[in-house]
């Protein structure tokens, strides 16, 4: 079953997948549920593709501004308002946390790297929380979050995740899909797609890290830390430093990244595997920044950010990305530098080299050799 192809949802598909095979029957009929909706959600996704350039002008501020809304546990988009950019916090921590998420995710891009908003024009910032009941995920739609309550209103022994909102790596890592949508926009399948998700990974664990005031020394690395209730056997969906570690459980099943080229996924799920190869990206970065020191969104993440808007073109490989990092850290801080340098390590150590061949593995690249194409959905 093939999910969250265009609205760029954080819960795997193949962990859902695994819900339903191996939950109890409310698991399994929420995990189902979940799926089924999402791929729902793929073809509103489409029909608003072709308004998604008014939508965003006539939704710019040229300052921070959120609004929150409530969909009441109902499909309705984006529900009824709750908070304006400026008002008190509510009663309601789904609010506060999706207010207070974006928020510190808009300060990040505009204090660190001068961007206006998602888009660079001062797009609002929306959000849509108490999205169905017992909605498992979170998405980007392409003009505005949207989170589920998790599995908040099952007894105790089914429930699995807690409430979406909760893990602010989730909400910047979502966000960072509308940057990445008005920047590269990366091809969600195959190499792109995994790049795609790896960069959301990036800047949402920047954001918490930012938020934490955490050197990289110091940062977990944990994407969706707290995103599991004690039911999992699991600290998050995925960990940038130790891809394939994040969770080892019967219900979920085992956390399936690789680390390293040598165990690259070769597969037509999951949009070629886009949540899964990841984790080989993913650990280029925590390497590179574990390498320089300090607060990773100074350096490690200044050159990440350079690559996206200004060098990763809609069909990026590993390989580009690795080449266009190196370029961009020697652009940043001189030739031969030692961020350079550290990039250069950070992609060895997942077996990619500057300047090399394009590793085996990347199935567009294969199949262009025999002159064929491969279908690609963008964001």
């Amino acid at each position: 079953m093939h999910t969250c192809r265009s609205i760029l949802c954080i819960t795997p598909p193949h962990m859902l997948q695994e819900i339903a095979r191996n939950g109890t029957a409310t698991q399994r009929d929420l995990a189902l549920r979940t799926l089924i909706t999402s791929e729902q959600m793929r073809g509103q996704r489409r029909a608003m593709r072709s308004m998604s350039a008014f939508l965003a002008k006539a939704a710019t501020t040229g300052n921070k501004q959120r609004i929150i809304y409530d969909a009441k546990n109902g499909s309705q988009l984006p529900g009824t308002l709750i908070r304006n950019e400026g008002d008190p916090a509510t009663t309601d921590p789904a609010v506060n946390e999706a207010y207070d998420g974006s928020g510190v995710t808009y300060d990040l891009y505009s204090d660190i790297y001068g961007r206006n908003s998602i888009d660079n024009n001062g797009l609002r910032l929306d959000s849509t929380v108490h999205y169905q009941k017992g909605y498992d995920n979170a998405f980007w739609d392409g003009k505005q979050m949207v989170y589920g309550d998790g599995d908040e209103d099952l007894t105790a022994a089914d429930r699995l995740f807690n409430r979406f909102t909760a893990a602010l790596d989730v909400i910047a890592h979502e966000l960072t899909h509308g940057v990445t949508q008005y920047e590269a926009n990366l091809a969600y399948w195959d190499q792109s797609g995994a790049l795609n998700e790896s960069m959301s990974d990036v800047f949402g664990s920047l954001v918490k890290q930012y938020q934490r005031k955490q050197t990289a020394g110091q940062a977990d690395w944990i994407i969706g830390e707290g995103l599991f209730t004690s039911n999992v056997i699991g600290v998050g969906i995925r960990s940038m430093k130790a891809p394939g570690t994040a969770y080892n459980d019967p219900v979920l099943g085992k956390d399936p990244q690789p680390a390293h080229m040598d165990n690259y996924v070769r597969t037509v799920e999951d949009n070629g595997g886009v949540h899964i190869n990841s984790g080989i990206p993913n650990h280029a970065f925590y390497v590179t920044a574990l390498e320089m020191g300090g607060y990773a969104w100074e350096k490690a993440g200044r050159i990440w950010y350079k690559t996206l808007t200004d060098k990763l073109q809609e069909r990026s490989t590993f390989q580009q990305a690795c080449d266009l990092t190196y370029e961009a850290a020697g652009e940043l801080f001189g030739t031969n530098s030692l961020e350079q340098q550290a990039v250069k390590k950070g992609w060895s150590e997942v077996g990619i080299t500057t300047g090399g061949d394009a590793p085996s593995g990347c199935l567009s690249t294969v199949l262009s050799v025999f002159g064929l194409k491969v279908r690609a959905e963008t964001q």
